[in-house]
């Protein structure tokens, strides 16, 4: 019997046939996949691998290194980095890691050593040398930096509000939901 182009007698189903417990366990486990490809086990950066957060952290201390004030990374400049990498800078992410990778491929082959053990003078030729390469990489890694510097610290960086305090500016007054600290988990 057809009707409407359809045939009312059922489709004969060939091959494995998964049933719904077992659709959402495989997308239970895809997810999982994901999620464990972005994050290891035991580590505090959400994107970031150890050894691309020491790169980050040397490359934004030579943006803003420290003084008698806290530098980038002391004041959480790349913790900032990570969790916006998960969020409104997902787009990004790639370029964080081609950009990281070059830098501490950079460092390795011109003194032999990671970024973030090498001397601040050579530091700053590896980060003046990233700006002539690779113009757009350093320029997102500046304005990140800055953002996660002077930003504010509920969102990772400007960690205790050093750079508020260092320009002498007061904290604003917290309204809606930033007056809640979402990272101390639920009350008991």
């Amino acid at each position: 019997m057809v009707r409407d182009g359809f045939s009312a007698t059922p489709l004969k189903k060939e091959g494995p046939v998964l049933n719904r417990r077992e659709v959402l366990l495989a997308g239970a486990a895809a997810s999982a996949a994901l999620v464990s490809g972005c994050h290891t086990r035991g580590s505090r950066w959400l994107v970031f691998t150890e050894a691309e957060s020491r790169t980050l952290a040397a490359l934004c201390d030579q943006i803003v290194p420290a003084d008698e004030w806290p530098g980038a990374s002391e004041a959480g400049v790349v913790t900032f980095i990570d969790r916006q990498l998960t969020g409104p800078y997902r787009r990004y992410r790639k370029t964080y890691r081609h950009g990281l990778e070059d830098t501490a491929k950079l460092a390795v082959s011109r003194f032999g050593i990671e970024l973030d053990r090498a001397s601040a003078a050579q530091q700053i030729q590896i980060a003046q040398e990233i700006e002539r390469q690779n113009p757009e990489f350093f320029e997102l890694v500046r304005r990140h930096t800055l953002q996660g510097y002077y930003g504010s610290p509920r969102h990772g960086g400007n960690k205790d509000a050093v750079s508020w305090r260092m320009l002498g500016l007061a904290e604003p007054p917290l309204r809606g939901r930033a007056q809640y600290d979402f990272t101390a988990g639920p009350k008991a």
